[in-house]
């Protein structure tokens, strides 16, 4: 004789819970399969704490069950039901908070800055290299990409996972290339614009510096947005910055904007830490002739005109632009513009 189902659960119905009531008041039982002289079911109970408390419950169940005419075995699962947590939410972006002088980013070492005067330079593209051949060199290193209107640094560095954040406040970085990475580009859609005032921006800036768990950085280079706004007056003037790289092509229009890049870092008490000359030779991949674009060691020139160090030289490369587009920075590779970044970090390295 083969038992109902109305048979298992009458039977069930006299296991009585520590807790008050039985399996079958509590409607605790689930899953019930009856095939044959077999019986199978799963005990679901409110939370795992409750679960840890029912194992004698269970053999009982099960015991009741295989005691009932035609049952030659049963198995019972015992589980517990956890209504999934709501996913805390990040939100980026809101006025700034006041706060006394300058404050230090808890476990960042040095703070660099990577600054033009003007767009179309190669500023982002300078940084994550940099960043990545400072890694290579065996520094802990992170990158903050305080572009918020025109965040690129996840397309180069080749990361588009949202970064987690266990209770809506504290931001895990992802990491890529060795590198610790945030952008407002990873919290938002890839066509979705920035559309902030100027106290959004700072306070998105400091949510960036202080809510981030960077962990241990010997250095945090943040890629600055071209000019000199409100991204560059909240960071250096409410942030320990080391210093600043200013980065220019070598024509003399990219010059008279470079120029106001540094005196704006002199207004805000930031030290230089010396210039780097972009796009400045190109060598054709064909025939291999090197042609000067935009004029020749330009920003040699103005580093020893203003009696700052002269970090290097970067070509215009082909390479360097496929690289950023496939998300692998070409320092991250063994090419010989990554050797022009690794003299560039090992300049960096012994400023510091």
């Amino acid at each position: 004789m083969t038992p109902t189902h109305d048979d298992i659960l009458a039977a069930l119905d006299t296991v009585a819970l520590p807790d008050g009531g039985t399996l079958v008041a509590r409607d605790l039982v689930r899953a019930l399969v009856v095939d044959g002289q077999s019986v199978r079911f799963v005990i679901e109970t409110p939370s795992a704490e409750i679960a840890k408390a029912y194992s004698e419950v269970r053999a009982q169940a099960e015991r009741v069950v295989t005691e009932l005419p035609g049952v030659q075995s049963a198995a019972v699962a015992l589980t517990s039901h956890t209504p999934p947590k709501p996913e805390p939410k990040l939100k980026i972006g809101r006025h700034p908070t006041p706060q006394e002088g300058r404050q230090a980013v808890p476990g960042v070492a040095n703070l660099i800055a990577i600054g033009s005067g003007k767009g179309g330079v190669g500023k982002s593209t300078v940084a994550a290299n940099l960043a990545v051949a400072l890694e290579r060199k065996g520094l802990r290193v992170g990158l903050l990409d305080a572009d918020i209107y025109g965040p690129s640094q996840p397309k180069m560095m080749g990361v588009d996972k949202r970064p987690a954040s266990p209770d809506g406040k504290r931001i895990i970085p992802p990491e890529a290339h060795g590198v610790r990475m945030i952008s407002i580009g990873l919290m938002m859609k890839a066509d979705e614009a920035v559309i902030w005032r100027g106290p959004m921006l700072m306070g998105a800036l400091q949510q960036l510096l202080t809510q981030v768990e960077w962990g241990a950085l010997d250095v945090l280079i943040v890629d600055m947005p071209p000019g000199t706004g409100d991204i560059q007056l909240t960071l250096c003037s409410k942030f320990d910055v080391r210093g600043a790289i200013v980065v220019s092509t070598p024509q003399d229009v990219a010059l008279l904007d470079a120029r106001k890049a540094l005196r704006a870092f002199d207004t805000l008490k930031t030290p230089v830490l010396g210039l780097i000359e972009n796009m400045s030779t190109f060598i054709c991949p064909q025939c291999g002739h090197e042609e000067h674009i935009f004029g020749e060691g330009g920003v040699r020139r103005e580093a020893q005109k203003q009696g700052l160090p002269f970090l290097g030289e970067l070509p215009l490369s082909l390479e360097v632009r496929l690289s950023g587009d496939g998300g692998v920075p070409v320092a991250a590779t063994d090419s010989l513009v990554a050797q022009a970044y690794a003299r560039i970090a090992d300049q960096l390295i012994a400023s510091l």
